[in-house]
């Protein structure tokens, strides 16, 4: 049979138009540059690395495992130098991390041909983003990226790898909507202030599984360029996420409502690394954040020693806007506040169905009954489980400020260059003191860094029933959730112990209509599910998924 003419150019023209977006995208894998910097160890000092108990040195750098739980790193240098001595140091440290990591990621794609995908993938996304990262960083990426593994060469090289880790902390902000990310922040000073100085106060809820945040990192860096600072993080994130430098300047950083990006920009934490080494005031910080196109939209609260006070860098991939607070107060949850974006409609969108309006509510009335706030108010700010006006609303819901996912809570005082940083687990543990100015006086320092008087102790909820019903709520929903993806089917008491671990939180009625709605038992499914809309639920979205869950069952029984 002959194939009509039409069809037949049809059929050409359709193939070509194939071959041509295969050999484009070919292109730009074969021409991505994620400019790998072109350095040899053999130009930068080398020393052994010298180990003994819980202490690590490299000629004058350093890693401790303190006491506190915490580990201690102390970094100098010009930046290829920097990142190699950390690379050695914390090896073991870079190794566990990634494969914490990557195994989130296996658990998602097990099969290594998916991994090469990936891998494809990731390269095609982000094949200028080396171009987004300035020198001095990708210099010290590289330095320790040659003390990373090869394991994992099946989703880029070392050097590739750590790169895009950076990256892939931003679409982690990026997909607030889906992943456990709600980070609250606040700053008082004048009279708000218990000595009139600014105190600020920051939990970075980023979750990544519990073991991402067995071994946080504090790491004190004396720059060949730039100020002295400390930030707080995990082995291999030479961003930063919080942090303060010398001169009293601080950063943290809150997620807003974003797009999905959709090519290579700066990473945030890579912009707050640059504020919190190079600048000394909130005007600098501003000028900085304004130089970069950045991957997500996010909120920097930015505190400054020399200005007395806190403001917040509001910065979309689009535009930027900077908000100071008419009082001797700001807080910082995931919403923008300013003139510049009160029209922008996903601002508006993400005021009128997330928890970030309702944390911030919250946080003005826990500041309210704090005044004057000094280190152990703001501490008990940052540990607080409640809802507005003191109402039970269910452990780990995201309207509360602590929502037991920290991988980390800190304190600043800018002006006495102090941080209190949080221990395990989450900010229950105790708060360690860090004093600044004398562990920059005092480099050759291989004790332990903290300042032990000043130590805020652990909260006294460890020691109560609520901490078990905590950890038996976590326990046994992976048993449930286990349950639910195997078919398979739990005792009755399993499920009332889930229950009664936390009655008021609206996801333990959810999972458990979720589980009788995969064990065939639809009447007790809608039953759970309209126990959880009795509840307090963070997001429109989670209210909307759970009424269709009803909806749908309803008429699966007609």
């Amino acid at each position: 049979m002959k194939i009509p003419r039409l069809l037949k150019y049809t059929l050409f023209s359709f193939l070509g138009i194939i071959v041509l977006f295969i050999l484009f995208v070919c292109y730009l894998y074969f021409s991505a540059d994620m400019k790998q910097p072109q350095l040899s160890q053999d130009t930068i000092p080398r020393y052994e690395l010298v180990r003994s108990d819980s202490l690590r040195r490299y000629g004058p750098n350093h890693l401790r495992h303190s006491q506190t739980g915490l580990w201690e790193q102390y970094l100098q240098g010009k930046d290829f130098e920097r990142g190699v001595a950390s690379g050695i140091l914390t090896q073991d440290l870079l190794y566990f991390q990634e494969k914490v990591f990557v195994d989130q990621i296996r658990e998602i794609i097990p099969s290594d041909s998916y991994l090469k995908f990936l891998r494809f993938s990731l390269i095609l996304f982000n094949r200028n983003l080396g171009e987004c990262v300035p020198e001095e960083y990708r210099n010290e990426i590289y330095g320790i990226s040659l003390s990373c593994t090869h394991e994992y060469d099946a989703i880029g090289t070392p050097y590739e790898r750590q790169l895009n880790y950076h990256a892939a902390h931003d679409i982690g902000h990026a997909m607030q909507d889906y992943m456990l990310v709600g980070c609250s922040s606040f700053g008082a000073w004048g009279a708000q202030s218990a000595d009139s100085s600014l105190i600020i106060g920051r939990n970075f809820d980023f979750y990544v599984g519990d073991d991402f945040a067995l071994n946080k990192l504090v790491s004190f860096y004396s720059p060949a360029q730039g100020y002295r600072f400390a930030s707080i993080g995990w082995a291999g994130m030479i961003g930063v996420l919080s942090g303060m430098n010398e001169t009293g300047l601080t950063v943290t950083l809150n997620a807003a409502k974003s797009t999905m990006p959709v090519s290579a920009a700066t990473p945030i934490s890579i912009l707050a690394r640059e504020i919190l080494q190079y600048a000394s005031t909130i005007d600098e910080a501003y000028a900085i954040a304004q130089k970069y196109r950045t991957f997500v939209a996010e909120s920097i609260l930015v505190g400054s020693a020399k200005d007395g006070k806190a403001a917040i860098i509001e910065k979309a991939t689009d535009k930027i806007a900077l908000f100071y607070s008419d009082t001797n107060r700001i807080i910082c949850t995931n919403h923008y506040q300013s003139e510049t974006f009160r029209e922008d409609e996903r601002n508006m969108e993400n005021i009128a169905t997330s928890d970030s309006p309702y944390r911030q509510a919250r946080l003005n009335e826990l500041l309210d009954k704090a005044l004057p706030v000094d280190v152990p108010k703001a501490a008990s700010i940052l540990r607080n489980r409640f809802g507005k006006k003191g109402k039970d609303i269910g452990l780990a819901n995201e309207k509360a400020i602590n929502q037991f996912i920290a991988h980390h809570s800190v304190i600043f005082k800018p002006e006495q260059r102090m941080i209190w940083v949080s221990t395990s687990p989450w900010q229950e543990g105790k708060y360690v003191a860090y004093d600044l100015k004398q562990i920059f006086a005092n480099p050759k320092n291989t004790g332990e860094l903290h300042t032990d008087s000043l130590t805020i102790p652990a909260d006294t909820l460890l020691n109560s029933p609520v901490y078990q019903n905590l950890l038996t709520y976590r326990a046994i929903g992976k048993e449930i959730r286990k349950a639910i993806h195997d078919g398979t089917t739990l005792p009755e008491s399993t499920l009332n112990r889930f229950l009664e671990s936390n009655p008021e939180m609206y996801h333990a009625w959810e999972l458990a209509g979720d589980y009788h709605a995969a064990n065939q038992a639809p009447d007790k499914a809608v039953q759970y599910w309209q126990k959880a809309l009795t509840k307090e639920i963070p997001k429109t979205g989670e209210r909307t998924a759970i009424e269709k869950k009803i909806e749908g069952q309803k008429q699966n029984s007609k």
